[in-house]
């Protein structure tokens, strides 16, 4: 990883290790898994914003809580239970099913561009969830918690990898680490970050006047860091689900396409050398994000298909 991806990376094995400092035995696995893991975490952390850009802010922090208890239900109670069975009795599922959620992920993405270039009925405007009331609010954060299992089932999946030589008991111990570890992590940055605004305003009413400047900008900014999450949101979508099928088919024996992406990583490693492996891992990065865009696009056709066909055949039954 490059760039900010190696702090967060740091800090994510850091929060592992500690965590886990009182099991002796896999605490080096725990900082390990989790830090594989984290580069998920960024595209979790951009999606999240999504869900809450253009709510009431009275409502922000509870619909990001609702969220964070779903991820961590997600984790603990469904995919850290399925994992663990799969990985003892069928592991080789784990990499198909893995590329099932990155197709979904791939469709959301292409979903969303799609409404946007050509907005219809139904989907010209997303309201905010607090002025459309609390079925919507709570169609939100379903959603919302349906993409999160996507991405929490990919963390757990690289973690499990990891530490896929450990007993199973030490297995589930590291994974819950994880798990806790980067649920607090992701919601807790996003918190923080929806929040920005009110710490603005605290400055801005201070009576020095750096403080008041610094609060005006930090209020002025917010809104277009969070319209600029949103899009970095889709966008994590389509990268993140091009990546798993990219690397699924390559570990599935499909090494032609992934071979590819390795050739122009290393072009780019020889026309810029300077760049530390930055470029090497952009020229990867666009290449997913291209994948997922092709493949989201093309599940968006069929199931727009599907849904004319039943909607023509419904017209006709009546």
């Amino acid at each position: 990883m490059a760039g900010g991806l190696v702090a967060l990376l740091d800090d994510v094995a850091a929060l592992a290790r500690l965590a886990a400092a009182s099991v002796d035995d896999v605490t080096a696995a725990a900082g390990k898994a989790s830090a594989k893991a984290a580069g998920v975490v960024v595209d979790d952390a951009a999606v999240t914003p999504r869900y809450v850009h253009g709510v009431d802010p009275k409502r922000e922090l509870s619909i990001i809580g609702r969220i964070a208890k779903g991820s961590l239900r997600n984790k603990l109670l469904f995919i850290l239970p399925g994992l663990l069975l799969m990985s003892q009795f069928v592991p080789w599922i784990l990499t198909p099913l893995l590329m099932v959620g990155g197709t979904y992920l791939c469709f959301e993405g292409a979903e969303k561009i799609w409404h946007l270039l050509k907005p219809h009925e139904g989907h010209a405007k997303e309201e905010p969830a607090s002025t459309s009331g609390p079925e919507a609010e709570k169609q939100v954060v379903s959603g919302a918690i349906r993409t999160d299992f996507i991405l929490s089932t990919e963390i757990m999946v690289i973690s499990l990898n990891e530490v896929a030589d450990e007993p199973l008991v030490s297995r589930a111990i590291i994974l819950v680490l994880v798990a806790l570890g980067i649920t607090a992590l992701v919601y807790g940055a996003v918190a923080l970050i929806v929040r920005m605004d009110d710490v603005g305003m605290n400055l801005a009413g201070r009576t020095s006047n750096l403080a008041q400047r610094v609060g005006r900008l930090l209020v002025k900014a917010m809104p277009k860091v969070l319209s600029t999450l949103a899009t970095v949101g889709i966008a994590a979508m389509l990268w993140v689900g091009g990546h798993i099928i990219l690397v699924g088919t390559d570990e599935l024996g499909w090494h032609w396409v992934y071979g590819k992406v390795h050739d122009l990583e290393h072009w780019v490693a020889d026309v810029m050398p300077f760049a530390d492996g930055a470029f090497e891992w952009v020229a990867n990065t666009a290449v997913s994000a291209l994948i997922g865009l092709l493949i989201g696009a093309v599940v968006v056709t069929i199931v727009s298909g599907i849904k004319r066909l039943r909607s023509g055949t419904s017209t006709a039954a009546h």
